[in-house]
């Protein structure tokens, strides 16, 4: 019996040291754990302070993005303010359009120079021998009017055809005569050859077809008439002078 209760209390004692030893390692798990908490907290709080500046990085970033996004706001400003001005530039535009315009509706509107508002006579250019003509068509409307592409010569007979014109001649801009004002035109009659076949006439027709007709008769300026080539003969563009270059061939 002593031996039973021996090995009862070795027993006991045993459980007892076992479950001491238990609950101090328990409790110093506990421990640990406890004292883990803060240093998890303590990393937790660094991650924390550690993401805090990014996100305020990320801010500042942000930021940047914002401030770029201000520059595109910026230009979205300055967009706007192009926009704006572009109304106004192009209001400009339109105004200009619309001087463009009103100046071309006043070309538009200048009325047609007709053969019974000009006066067309004919005068020799240098010679002899006398191979030019230079005609003019003074304005005697009273009014501005336009003179048109070049004149309809008739030397001789229908037949015969009108005189052709020159393309080197045509002015870049339109003829607008003012009263009183005159246009001209170069014309060449002949080569001036002594076997060159030619026929002489005293009075010739001008019409302005490109004025929308209207036909005037046009004496020589000198009494043995004007002697022409109809193998030669060309003629220019009306023009408010004569040009070097372009009204000589």
């Amino acid at each position: 019996m002593r031996t039973y209760r021996n090995r009862t209390a070795v027993l006991v004692s045993a459980a007892t040291a076992a479950l001491a030893l238990s609950l101090t390692a328990c409790g110093g798990d506990d421990g640990g754990t406890k004292s883990a908490g803060p240093t998890d907290r303590t990393a937790s709080a660094a991650s924390s302070t550690s993401t805090t500046p990014v996100a305020r990085s990320g801010d500042k970033e942000q930021g940047g993005e914002t401030q770029s996004g201000g520059e595109g706001a910026a230009e979205q400003s300055g967009g706007k303010s192009q926009g704006q001005g572009a109304p106004q530039q192009g209001g400009g535009q339109g105004e200009s359009a619309q001087s463009g315009s009103g100046t071309k509706a006043a070309k538009a509107g200048t009325p047609l120079c007709t053969a019974k508002g000009l006066k067309i006579t004919a005068e020799r250019q240098d010679g002899p021998p006398y191979t030019h003509l230079t005609l003019s068509a003074k304005n005697t409307s009273g009014a501005s009017c336009e003179m048109k592409e070049y004149p309809h010569i008739h030397f001789l007979d229908n037949a015969r055809g009108i005189v052709p014109p020159v393309a080197k001649s045509k002015p870049a801009s339109p003829v607008v005569l003012e009263p009183g004002q005159s246009a001209y035109v170069a014309v060449r009659m002949s080569e001036g050859g002594r076997k060159e076949n030619t026929e002489t006439v005293k009075e010739f027709t001008v019409t302005l077809k490109a004025n929308g007709g209207g036909m005037a008769v046009v004496k020589s300026p000198v009494a043995e008439g004007l002697s022409v080539n109809p193998q030669k003969w060309a003629t220019g563009y009306w023009t408010t002078e004569l040009r070097n270059g372009a009204d000589e061939f």
